[in-house]
This record gives structure tokens, sequence and C-alpha cells, in this order.
């Protein structure tokens, strides 16, 4: 279980935990049911759980159900006992969505992205139910290899830290562990034994991704990982089919029509900044010249 912080078990010891397995509907039904019956063989009350479309009282009662004993004392003491409770977890698992699945409207801010959570805020559920919303945070050393790339593809991880089309890759060798013929029959792979630059070589392959001289065209054979990684992490994937096919075509754009219809003439580059230069010193913007930028404006000026 890559996502759960090893040491967060000492952290809580003598503390009532309650794990949340959430984002239950990305993941295989049989596994999470098998870790439930794991977690209920080890005493550890646990559940799982979609933040986005769950009902919050099934939550609620489990935490209710929790806490009843503690309540109940400070009830016959004449005390009216508000529960308290911190929601902890890996970045991106959703702990901000929970929040406001059982408050019932948004207070939590929420992004599909690590680090948008960055202080501590106590959320008041109901009358006796207090949650603290807290930033995700990772072990300082994340010394299992295979953990930290789960991390990645759950996107636990900022992506600006990351080689995206090296995860996507890794990715597709980890489905095609756990299922071959659905990764076979999508990207047109023969051999469920390929790794690394071979599998992506048979992605490029398999579904016509060539370039001149039958050479792979690696940008467009990953585009549909990496789309299919970012829906999986519920991103925006950092590049597609549609933009590599508009970044090829870029220098086919022509001002011929509308020069012809128009009367259109392209201005000289230079002018153009000669006079944004021009713009921002009018305005009190001192441009920093280097020498070699100086010696780019003399020439330029008319």
């Amino acid at each position: 279980f890559s996502s759960r912080n090893p040491d967060l078990q000492a952290l809580t010891r003598g503390k009532s935990r309650l794990l949340v397995l959430n984002k239950a509907d990305l993941a295989d039904e049989a596994a999470t049911q098998g870790w439930l019956r794991r977690f209920a063989a080890e005493g550890q009350p646990a559940f799982a759980y979609n933040a986005a479309r769950g009902r919050a009282q099934e939550a609620v009662r489990r935490i209710d159900a929790m806490t009843a004993d503690k309540v109940a004392r400070q009830a016959a003491r004449g005390v009216r006992k508000t529960v308290r409770a911190m929601v902890v977890g890996v970045p991106n698992v959703g702990k901000s969505t929970f929040i406001n699945r059982l408050n019932g409207t948004p207070v939590a801010q929420v992004a599909d992205r690590p680090g948008v959570t960055r202080a501590n805020r106590w959320v008041r559920v109901s009358s006796y139910l207090e949650l603290l919303d807290t930033p995700g945070l990772l072990w300082p050393r994340l010394d299992d290899a295979l953990a930290a790339q789960r991390l990645a593809w759950l996107g636990a991880i900022r992506d600006e830290v990351l080689d995206s089309e090296a995860l996507a890759v890794s990715l597709l060798e980890a489905l095609l562990a756990t299922r071959p013929q659905a990764v076979l029959s999508r990207f047109r792979i023969d051999d469920a034994g390929l790794r690394g630059p071979a599998l992506l070589e048979a992605v490029c392959r398999g579904r016509g991704f060539l370039m001149g001289g039958g050479a792979c065209d690696v940008a467009r054979a990953a585009a549909p990982l990496l789309a299919t990684f970012a829906r999986m992490r519920g991103r925006r994937p950092l590049y597609t089919a549609y933009s590599l096919q508009a970044l090829a075509s870029s220098d086919r754009f022509s001002h011929d029509k509308a020069t012809r219809e128009l009367g259109y003439r392209p201005r000289d580059l230079r002018l153009t900044v000669r006079d944004t230069v021009r713009w921002l010193q009018s305005h009190g913007v001192k441009p920093r010249r280097t020498p070699r930028l100086r010696r780019r404006a003399a020439r330029a000026e008319v």
C-alpha cells in the first residue's frame, strides 16, 4: 500500500484511526475487497469510499461508531463532547473533497494537483463533529522505488519533477503485467513481453506513428499513453496528438490570402521590437540591456 505513510502508525499511537480507501470507483473492486479483509483481520477499521459521489452519512456513521464510547462517557458527566478528527494522507488523495462531501458545501479548496491545501484548517461538519483539513505530506525518504513510482502515477508528486513520458511508459508496463489483453488491444501490440523503448516502438508501429524512412514518432506514440495517464490522475495531458499535429503544421501557415484579399503586409520583426521597447520606456519601464542587446537595438533604430 504505497500511498500509506509508514510514519503515521507511530505518530497516531493511542488514537482511534479510520482508514478511508478513497477514489474506490477508480480501483479494482476485487482488490479493494481484498485490502478491506486484510485490514479487518488486523483489527484496523477501514471502508471504501468515493468522496466525489459517496454518501456523507456512511462516513459520519462510521466516525460516530468509533467515538461513541468517549461521547457517552462525557455525556454521563454532563459534558457535550465535540469530536475533533484530523484528515491526513499523502497529497492528491482527496482529503479536502472528503471534507467537503461530509460538510455538504465546498469549504475546503480542491484541485486536480498536489499541494493545493497549504495550511491546517478546522471545518465544522456538524454541531458535534469537526474535521481538520491538512496538507498532504510525504515521508522524508522514498526508499522504495516502486512505491515512489506508484505515488507518481497517482499524482502525489508534482509534475514539474517528473519525466512524464518515461512515467507513462512505466505505467503501460505495469498495466501489461496486470491487464495484458486490454493493453494489447488498446495499443495494437502483439508481444506482451515488451518493455522500455521496445514497447514504445511497438506502440508506434501498431498505431502507425511513423515518420519518413519508417522511423518511429515517439512523441505521437507517447501521446495516447499520456492521455490515459492524465485521465487516471484527473488532469490535462502534457500534450496530445492534436497539439503535436498543430506544432508539426505550424510552418505551413501562409498570409497569401490576407495579402491578396485584404492588402495585408507582414511587419518587420525588428520594427515591432523597437516600438515595444519605446512603448515600455514611455510608460516608465526601463529594460535591462546587455551590450549585445544594445548593439541590436542600435541597428534597429531608423
